[in-house]
């Protein structure tokens, strides 16, 4: 099984083969609004434009499970995301990483790298790196900045 495997849902509604991606570097990041990480926005809109011509690409998935810190609509949320931070990466609709009504993706992407708490996301952008075949190859802590993982990023370029 990869990332291939898998579909989600676009903020605009549409339905996204994640297979869609086949052959690119990816960065998985669970996101929020009003987080106290949510300047990281501009750490990896910045990854994404110093890297994107050469196979990488953020796939960034809304999740309102911790402190309640992205309650706005997927409309909302891409409207503060464009505003604020210029996101041009894809930003997904509003989904659940942890639990019974967690999206398959993150299940997946769990299994294939526990963190600090077993399988369980610990807060809002913890991301995960994969590489061009779709492997998970790294998992990152909330407070890794985007702006660190440009060494690895390369690496898998």
């Amino acid at each position: 099984m990869s990332i291939y495997d898998f579909s989600a849902i676009l903020g605009t509604g549409e339905t996204r083969s994640l297979a869609d991606f086949r052959g690119k570097a990816l960065l998985v990041v669970n996101v929020a609004s009003n987080c106290g990480f949510t300047p990281q926005y501009k750490g990896l809109q910045s990854l994404c434009d110093q890297f994107q011509q050469r196979g990488f690409e953020i796939l960034a998935f809304p999740c309102d499970q911790f402190g309640h810190q992205e309650p706005g609509s997927d409309a909302e949320i891409a409207i503060f995301c464009e505003r604020n931070y210029g996101v041009t990466f894809p930003l997904f609709a509003k989904i659940e990483v942890n639990g019974k009504n967690a999206h398959p993706l993150y299940v997946w992407l769990k299994r294939e790298k526990g963190g600090l708490l077993g399988g369980a996301i610990k807060w809002n952008f913890t991301k995960f790196l994969l590489d061009r075949a779709g492997a998970v190859r790294a998992r990152f802590a909330p407070t890794t900045p985007p702006e660190c993982l440009s060494r690895e990023v390369v690496a898998l370029l």
